[in-house]
């Protein structure tokens, strides 16, 4: 996403150019935390300094590509060169991401490449048509979208056990021993303490999520990734309890409708205190380090404009 605090500011006369740009620069002098109706302010986030630093200098170049862009270039995705990478915090995922971009999704508008930015080694971002054959490991794979089919974040581990393709045991060297009365020297009740801890083993490692696939597009515009064959009969969660803050949303979607960054951050969370059972403790929040500073830059703009 590419953004100018200037471009932000709609002026319709000189009058109102002066009272936007006086306006703005009293609203920099505050942080994003001194707003009390910033749903994004508690969020633990590395210093953002340096994006209003490179706020301040305008666009900037992209070390790879050279196009002028405004703190990162959404094509190569790479910070500019008025933003160092490592000033940008690195955020490790608990698995593998896979985002499957529409072709037609404008490549300035999508937060998708945030996730790229901030998680390098978890995320991938793919352009439709290209999409990875997931049928052989649709057993720990799982696709966010909302649906009649979806399931919560908490019931994953009891649904992906339908889609696992081997039964309990097979193929397992601990599992394919002879009968019972056949093991001379390993009494009954100890031969069935371990055939049971070797189905709830198996059962464990069947189960367990791996990779989760977001799509990267206009809710308008979904319907052509979501009914590929490629898709069908992976398993849909839906995040239902979740408010966007986007600030594209579109006009006659319900506001639980995320935008991709968002998408992914509520899930981690979700996941992180469902699935893992630990406490969460921030761990996930600077993967909305570029979207809470463009949330805040855009509401003091339209703060400023009278939008608000």
């Amino acid at each position: 996403m590419s953004l100018n605090s200037s471009a932000l500011l709609n002026e319709e006369n000189s009058q109102g150019r002066k009272r936007n740009t006086e306006c703005l620069e009293s609203l920099e002098l505050q942080t994003p935390s001194s707003f009390q109706d910033n749903p994004l302010r508690q969020l633990q986030l590395a210093s953002q300094e340096v994006l209003e630093k490179a706020k301040k200098s305008g666009r900037s170049k992209c070390p790879r590509c050279s196009s002028s862009r405004m703190f990162y270039c959404y094509t190569c995705f790479v910070p500019v060169e008025t933003v160092p990478t490592k000033e940008i915090p690195t955020v490790k995922l608990p698995l593998k991401i896979d985002i499957i971009k529409h072709p037609n999704e404008t490549d300035g508008k999508s937060t998708a490449v945030h996730a790229k930015l901030l998680a390098p080694d978890d995320v991938t971002i793919y352009k439709y048509p290209c999409i990875p054959e997931y049928e052989e490991k649709r057993h720990e794979i799982a696709l966010i979208f909302p649906g009649p089919n979806s399931v919560s974040v908490k019931d994953i581990a009891f649904h992906l056990q339908k889609y696992s393709k081997k039964s309990v045991c097979d193929d397992d060297a601990d599992c394919s021993r002879e009968p019972f009365l056949k093991q001379a020297k390993i009494e009954p009740k100890e031969e069935e303490k371990n055939l049971n801890e070797c189905t709830s083993s198996n059962r464990s490692e069947g189960t367990r999520l791996k990779k989760i696939i977001f799509i990267d597009s206009t809710w308008n515009q979904t319907n052509k990734i979501i009914t590929d064959e490629r898709l069908q009969g992976l398993l849909q969660i839906e995040l239902k309890t979740r408010k966007t803050c986007f600030w594209r949303h579109q006009k006659g979607k319900p506001d639980t409708y995320l935008s991709t960054i968002e998408a992914i951050y509520y899930f981690l969370v979700d996941y992180h205190q469902e699935i893992l059972k630990e406490n969460y403790k921030g761990q996930y929040d600077n993967l909305l380090f570029f979207f809470s500073f463009m949330y805040t830059l855009i509401k003091n703009a339209k703060c400023c404009a009278g939008k608000e």
